[in-house]
């Protein structure tokens, strides 16, 4: 709690150091101001006074007259006190000076460089420097009853300084200034408060660290991460995104429609909600990416995408399928193989030792031929080992799984490979086995056929299941749609959508209630 005050009172004074430096800069700009209408308004009073004098009777007759010239003297003297002012200086036409507080001058010739205008009947204000200061003298020309011009009326008045401006302001500067500084200490510290409370109650150290550590796990992270805020401005881009997209130096504060345009990340401003698992490619690289909105408060502010590389991706995917499918193949054949031997066994007990040879033979037979003809017809060993394996469940469930003598692959289309095509095949078995399994037909049967030539390629499965509603076959490839209840499915249908429209390939669906389904898949080969 100590430690917290003392950052406050760091925070608080740094805050009202600014408010200081503030008020004083505030303070000269104000007292400038001050000093300038001061003079303005001098100015002014100087000219009033100047008029005066240029306008009473004993000055205008006391330059005509030389004998009445001491009365000029006398009236000059009597406004400069009445009007506080610092001289009034009556001249002729030949600048000889008539009136003067120092009486010594009285008939001298004076040589004010500014003094020039005012005897060719020009009123105004100059400003000069004396022995005294800066003085504001304002001329009149003083005019007799024929309007003609017979001397010059000067009243000058030594400038304020500084400092004398601030005398006369003290009483109201100290209260304005008591009043800032007061409110300056209030607002320094609930500005301090408001700071500590934005940044989490965390030091300067605090957050730096705090800013170090996430940019090195960002970097650290074997997955892509890409952030943009509400300006679709990048904030994050770790290495491994760099690596993957072929992305070089520093892109944080860039657009991302500048340095990807095709990442599909500002649509997630715009969705605001989450996308998962989607296949995209960015910059030629095939990712799978996970796109997520960053919400504060509320309000989305952000979006952020997690990817990988789908080489790595569909690596671990074909490690899993072949786990799996060697798996269930030796669970099947380990069920198959169990029943045939306890077969062989009640031959043999019985004495019919030949048939029980016989048996032994036609299995092995059907086997390899089985075996042989996938093998020759499809050439890729995770799709035969694929159907081997659902071929032997079906023979499990009392399904006829049955592969079109006519079948043929020897490549796969562009944008596809055999994970690919184990995921399709894969889902459309176990489709079909799931339409199959609640039927009580005895000739359950699943037929599959691959045509290949240079032009396209052909998938059908077709089963005689339970079928599909038309609700149902508009909805069948939503992800998370399922008829048959339970979590975690709805998503090989989903699945095979994305592989059919990553291959630029299409889907033609025909079934009916109680007679069955069938799915025939076409994609070509360029």
């Amino acid at each position: 709690m100590l430690q917290r005050l003392k950052i406050n009172w760091k925070i608080a004074i740094l805050s009202f150091g600014i408010v200081l430096f503030s008020l004083c800069i505030g303070g000269t700009i104000l007292l400038g101001s001050i000093v300038r209408l001061k003079e303005e308004e001098l100015g002014r009073r100087l000219l009033v006074t100047a008029r005066t004098v240029a306008q009473m009777p004993e000055v205008v007759s006391g330059i005509a007259d030389p004998g009445m010239r001491d009365g000029i003297q006398l009236a000059a003297e009597r406004i400069r006190i009445i009007n506080d002012v610092t001289y009034v200086v009556v001249m002729d036409m030949h600048r000889l000076r008539l009136s003067h507080p120092v009486e010594s001058k009285i008939g001298t010739v004076s040589s004010g460089a500014d003094e020039g205008p005012a005897f060719a009947e020009h009123t105004y204000v100059s400003k000069a420097e004396g022995e005294l200061g800066t003085a504001l003298r304002a001329f009149v020309p003083i005019m007799n009853a024929e309007h003609a011009q017979v001397g010059v009326a000067l009243v000058g008045r030594i400038q304020p300084t500084v400092g004398q401006v601030l005398l006369d302001l003290s009483s109201q500067a100290y209260v304005v200034l008591l009043i800032s500084l007061l409110f300056g200490l209030w607002g320094s510290w609930k500005l301090a408060q408001h700071i500590k409370r934005q940044m989490f109650e965390l030091e300067p150290h605090e957050i730096a660290a705090l800013l170090v550590e996430r940019t090195a796990t960002f970097n650290a992270m074997h997955e892509g991460v890409i952030a943009i805020d509400k300006s679709e401005r990048i904030t994050i881009f770790n290495e491994k995104a760099k690596q993957m997209l072929k992305v070089s130096g520093d892109v944080a504060g860039k657009s991302i429609w500048e340095v990807l345009p095709d990442t599909r990340l500002p649509e997630i401003l715009e969705l605001n909600h989450p996308i998962f698992n989607q296949e995209l490619v960015i910059q030629g690289t095939p990712i799978m990416s996970n796109r997520v909105p960053v919400t504060v408060g509320g309000q989305t502010v952000g979006a952020v995408a997690i990817f990988q590389d789908r080489t790595d991706v569909t690596r671990m995917a074909e490690e899993l399928t072949g786990v799996r499918t060697f798996v269930d193949a030796l669970r099947v054949q380990n069920h198959e193989y169990m029943n045939k031997l306890h077969t062989i066994g009640g031959l043999i007990q019985l004495g019919s030792n030949e048939k029980a040879l016989d048996y032994l033979f036609e299995m092995t037979e059907q086997k390899e031929e089985l075996t042989r003809f996938l093998d020759s017809r499809i050439h890729n060993e995770s799709l035969t080992g694929l159907l081997l394996g659902k071929i032997s469940r079906g023979r499990e469930l009392g399904i006829e799984v049955t592969i079109d003598r006519q079948s043929r692959l020897e490549r796969f289309p562009e944008r596809l490979d055999h994970h690919d095509f184990v995921i399709l095949l894969g889902n459309l078995l176990e489709n079909a086995f799931d339409a199959l399994h609640h039927q009580t037909k005895d000739n359950k049967r699943i037929f599959v056929s691959l045509e290949q030539d240079d032009e396209v390629l052909s998938v059908l499965v077709e089963d005689n299941g339970c079928g599909m509603e038309e609700t149902v076959k508009t909805r069948i490839f939503e992800h998370g749609f399922t008829t048959k209840g339970g979590g975690g499915r709805g998503i090989g249908l989903h699945l095979i959508d994305g592989i059919v429209r990553k291959g630029g390939g299409s889907i033609q669906i025909e079934s009916a209630p109680g007679e069955g389904t069938t799915f025939i898949i076409t994609f070509p080969m360029q």
